[in-house]
């Protein structure tokens, strides 16, 4: 069967905690928990603020290609060149929010000490690149709930000119945006975004990318490329170069390592690839949710350890029309949240099964923020995990490592190398009670329980779906194409 032109974006993530042409396009992408291994005495503490940002991150929320690299990490970064001067950003790849953002000359960051810095110098976008007050995408950016006029009155258009639709020289006001962790003031700009190919094909070049500048975060010192289902996310842009772009992409996470020393394999991020092999995927249908119009929800129906299945809450197989309920598939966050009903119910069964042959590990569990955790001998039972999501056939079986971390501990600290005790920990986090859920997501599936995993994003036919892939061999293959 003949393949229609698509394209293709390789995004590297290097774990550490986003053209018509027959040609082949390969393009570099990183990941970022890696850039901050240093700023962390032990694993134990790296698992432990991983653990953190995920909590805190969930509740805030609620054969033609081109590849371009990302890095792994706790998060995936994508970087690309700006403008005319060709400024290399650095951003985290992140499917849960519909905002390009990055920090600009002069910038301020309160509360990032020991944070990642990724770019530098940092850009200094010139005013003439600004968005219009009176542009959509001003509106986008304030949440859609401001007409053109009202923006126009902020930005102190006069009143004769907002009367007449005449406000084109009247830049977008600033405008606020939260993640879970942190959050931004930034104004919008335009400018020409550069996917960098190998020789000898040119560079490919979106004219007109709108993106945020910000002067001042709280928490968020690298930026942000959202991924998101808005109309300011990366792929809608995107789809404005080529309508494939913006349909449908999939991304394949290599293993997580918390070890510096580790070697980071790149992880793809494909953008406008039709797979032949459809029957590869394991697809649930997305949910729309009316409050947050840009998340990826799907309906989770249980989760079986072992072979006793324990049914997934009403609100996790639906969104209501307050935005509540359904999970939110997540490349932005790391570990999987889930409410504390449905976590107490998986973690007593965890329990149930690999507490009789292993010792509880304390210690682990307070200086990480994981639980349960366990010292073992040699090998343990450790039950399957098989996520059901609503639907036909739509259940993913979990590799082992997406749920249960293995490392040496040394003592002072833990290490995955060496001798000492081997210790194990179930990598899903207690997200809270339904009550304290209301308004959001009832739950996150994060990036770890996301690797090994080809996971796609099929905005045609409105599904998301997953495929168990060699990630590193899948990168290396479309390397090779």
């Amino acid at each position: 069967m003949a393949v229609s032109p698509v394209f293709i974006f390789l995004l590297c993530f290097l774990l550490s905690s986003p053209v018509f042409s027959s040609q082949i396009f390969l393009l570099p992408l990183s990941h970022s928990l890696s850039s901050s291994i240093s700023d962390f005495n032990s694993t134990h503490n790296l698992l432990k603020s991983t653990a953190t940002r995920s909590s805190a991150r969930f509740h805030r929320h609620r054969h033609n290609h081109l590849s371009l690299p990302l890095s792994p990490g706790g998060d995936y970064t994508l970087s690309f060149n700006l403008g005319s001067e060709s400024h290399k950003i650095s951003l985290y790849m992140d499917t849960g929010s519909d905002l390009v953002w990055f920090p600009c000359s002069p910038f301020e960051c309160i509360l990032c000490e020991g944070k990642p810095k990724i770019q530098s110098p940092l850009p200094k976008i010139s005013n003439n690149k600004s968005v219009s007050c009176s542009a959509a995408a001003c509106s986008a950016a304030h949440g859609g709930s401001l007409s053109a006029s009202h923006l126009c009155a902020i930005s102190r258009c006069p009143l004769e000119s907002i009367e007449i639709s005449e406000c084109s020289s009247f830049s977008c006001p600033p405008f606020y945006y939260a993640y879970g962790d942190g959050s931004l003031v930034a104004r919008l700009y335009r400018d020409s975004l550069s996917l960098p190919t190998p020789a000898p094909s040119p560079p490919i070049n979106v004219r007109n990318f709108t993106f945020g500048c910000a002067h001042t975060t709280l928490g968020e010192p690298v930026g942000v490329a959202g991924f998101g289902r808005g109309v300011l996310s990366m792929p809608s842009q995107l789809a404005t170069f080529s309508p494939q772009l913006g349909n449908r992409f999939s991304y394949c996470l290599v293993s997580h390592s918390f070890a510096a020393d580790r070697v980071r394999r790149p992880s793809p991020l494909i953008l406008g690839r039709y797979h032949t092999g459809e029957t590869e995927f394991i697809y649930t249908s997305l949910l729309e949710n009316p409050k947050h119009p840009y998340f990826y929800s799907v309906g989770l129906a249980g989760i079986s350890v072992g072979n006793v299945r324990i049914p997934a809450p009403e609100f996790l197989r639906k969104v209501d029309e307050s935005g509540s309920g359904g999970v939110v598939v997540d490349s932005g966050t790391t570990f999987t949240m889930l409410p504390s009903g449905l976590y107490e119910s998986v973690v007593a069964e965890f329990e149930n099964r690999t507490g009789k042959v292993a010792n509880r590990a304390r210690r682990i569990e307070e200086n990480t923020g994981l639980s349960p955790c366990y010292y073992y001998e040699n090998s343990v039972g450790v039950p399957r995990v098989v996520l059901h999501f609503v639907g036909e056939k739509s259940s993913v079986v979990l590799p082992r490592k997406n749920y249960f971390y293995e490392f040496l501990d040394g003592g002072d600290g833990v290490v995955e190398v060496g001798r000492k005790r081997k210790v194990g920990c179930l990598m899903l986090m207690n997200g809270g009670d339904e009550a304290e859920l209301a308004g959001g997501p009832g739950a996150t599936l994060g990036n770890y329980q996301q690797q090994g995993f080809e996971v796609v994003y099929d905005l045609e036919k409105n599904r998301v779906g997953f495929a168990r892939r060699q990630c590193s061999t899948l990168w290396d293959n479309l390397n090779r194409s």
